[in-house]
């Protein structure tokens, strides 16, 4: 199409992605503005936009939550009871599980101390954020995915949006809207893990040289209704053990809302060795411990949803900025997993990047020069000092559960060395870490099934009913497979077809078709799709790419 096609927004700061860290920013930067123009003789004028690919704020928002109030209390520092927390952090419980038994460690390690923090509804979060930006004059455009960067040599000079009313084959439709150019001087995204316009700019500017691989997990996680009295509002369980322990790195956490309803859900590695892993199922087997299928009987399972998670740590970092972009969030791998915290450093990151913005707009530079210097300001920050303190966490897990253990007890004591000795420890990508089953180790089976009673468990239909997701069905497949032959031939043999595993919601199929050689072709049900992006990221042969589908499709996750 051509450009002259498409209508044309001009913005002077563009962030994408709602979540905590682009409105954080949004929001930061227009009170500098505002504290600025009160008492300047000359005016700083800003046009602030936010793009957001889901039907409104909070559609596709998702996290545990144990919130540290830490970076919201920087940025709102009198409004901190008005901000809408669940309840603040009560009784706190770190259990042991084995199969039948979950013992309660006597001491809390110091990571998991919650004292002083919030269990809170992301999407309730990011709603008030939204309409604080709103409120200082921040313009939010939800229905607008952005599909790809727009350069001007190698300078970043905003996005483009997708197109709208496309059939399956992408032909135009009656209502077909073409896409918005975006232009902006300085584009910060915060598109949460694995970003469309974020891994574009890693291949194109190779943000990644010199940095460890980064390492996911994927996150599910349910909301129940209970009856009252079964927990407290605040009150929080942490899991290590079984059902993963030793292979499999993650845990299970456990935090009770308001309302009488309590989130229950269970981080996976997607940095398994074993290619027949499903996090789902072992999310279901988990509800059937004894200590939570008691917790939960009588219930109602109400809303569920997935969602990745970026381990990989300090190392694993991107180059976070650069001319005219700056890349925040979970879209620059701020995240602490071993404080299983992220919320506050995203914010922070927002922040960090506003500061950045303003410094350069006060000084009369171009505001994309802001790229550079965001950076430098986070290797100066309190943000920084955290995450580099747990910088070789997730690595020692590689080698499983014990020495990740052993590991992480030595670093805690010596301010993060790995083992209590290097600074750096290396990591693989966790695709490049999955056995092949023909050649290495045949001897490897799936897990044993856990029944969907419909209950307790569920099946992953039922589950992705219950997060709400929709799409439109006549449109162009979001899920893109450069070459389907390797799913019909050779991950057939080598690795039994790990996407129909790994995915949650049931999107990767594989049917019977006599014309391939094992008998087996993928069907991509797309509408199933909760945008979690484990395809794209764990898929052995990297040939999978998450794209955003048009505008306002995806999950709907009310309170989670």
């Amino acid at each position: 199409m051509a450009a002259s096609e498409r209508e044309i927004l001009e913005m002077d700061v563009l962030f994408v992605g709602a979540g905590p860290a682009s409105l954080a920013g949004a929001c930061h930067l227009a009170r500098l503005l505002r504290a600025h123009n009160a008492s300047a003789a000359k005016k700083l004028e800003l046009s602030i936009g936010v793009l957001e690919k889901g039907a409104e704020i909070g559609a596709h928002a998702l996290s545990g939550a144990v919130v540290d109030p830490r970076a919201l209390a920087e940025l709102f520092p009198e409004r901190q009871a008005e901000i809408p927390y669940e309840a603040p952090v009560g009784r706190e419980h770190v259990w042991w599980m084995t199969k039948r038994r979950a013992l309660a460690l006597p001491i809390l390690p110091p990571p998991l101390r919650n004292r002083g923090k919030h269990v809170a509804s992301l999407g309730k979060l990011v709603k008030w954020l939204a309409k604080e930006a709103e409120g200082l004059g921040v313009d939010i455009f939800c229905e607008f995915p952005g599909r790809e960067l727009l350069f001007d040599g190698d300078r970043v000079a905003g996005v483009r949006t997708g197109d709208r009313g496309l059939d399956k084959q992408g032909a135009r439709k009656a209502n077909y809207e073409p896409g918005v150019d975006v232009q902006a001087q300085i584009t910060v995204l915060g598109e949460g893990p694995r970003g469309t316009l974020a891994k574009q700019l890693e291949q194109r500017l190779g943000l990644d040289a010199g940095s460890n691989p980064q390492v996911y997990a994927l996150g599910i996680k349910e909301v129940w209704e209970l009856p009252a009295g079964r927990f407290e509002a605040g009150e929080i369980w942490h899991t290590m053990g079984w059902p993963l322990w030793p292979n499999l790195f993650g845990g299970g956490f456990v935090y009770g809302m308001r309302d009488n309803l309590l989130i229950v859900g269970l981080v996976v590695g997607l940095d398994a060795e074993n290619p027949w892993t499903d996090p789902h199922l072992e999310f279901q087997r988990f509800k059937t411990h004894p200590a939570l299928a008691r917790r939960l009987e009588g219930g109602k399972m109400a809303y569920y949803g997935a969602k990745a998670i970026p381990e990989g740590g300090y190392w694993s970092m991107p180059r976070l900025g650069g001319d005219g972009f700056c890349l925040i969030g979970d879209s620059g791998g701020f995240l602490n997993g071993e404080r299983l915290k992220g919320i506050h450093l995203a914010v922070k990151s927002g922040m960090l990047a506003a500061e950045s913005i303003f410094a350069a707009a006060l000084a009369g530079r171009p505001l994309g020069e802001a790229g550079r210097d965001f950076p430098v300001r986070f290797e100066a920050s309190w943000a920084k000092r955290e995450i580099y303190s747990s910088r070789n966490f997730h690595q020692g897990f590689e080698r499983g559960g014990f020495d990740g253990l052993v590991n992480a007890a030595l670093a805690s004591v010596t301010g993060g060395r790995g083992y209590g000795l290097f600074d750096r420890l290396h990591a693989t990508a966790g695709h490049a870490r999955m056995i092949r089953l023909d050649v290495d180790r045949s001897d490897l089976r799936p897990a044993p099934p856990v029944a969907a009673d419909g209950v307790l468990t569920f099946d992953r239909l039922a589950d992705v009913y219950n997060s709400g997701t929709g799409h439109e069905e006549d449109q162009p497949v979001h899920l893109l497979v450069a070459d389907p032959s390797i799913c019909a031939d050779r991950c057939v043999r080598e690795y039994a077809n790990p996407c129909t595993r790994l995915c949650p919601a049931a999107v990767y199929e594989m049917v019977a078709d006599a014309a391939t050689p094992s008998g087996k072709r993928l069907q991509i049900n797309a509408s199933n799709c909760v945008h979690c992006k484990t395809c794209d990221i764990a898929d052995p042969y990297q040939i999978i790419t998450w794209v955003p589908p048009e505008g306002g499709g995806g999950p709907n996750y009310g309170r989670m």
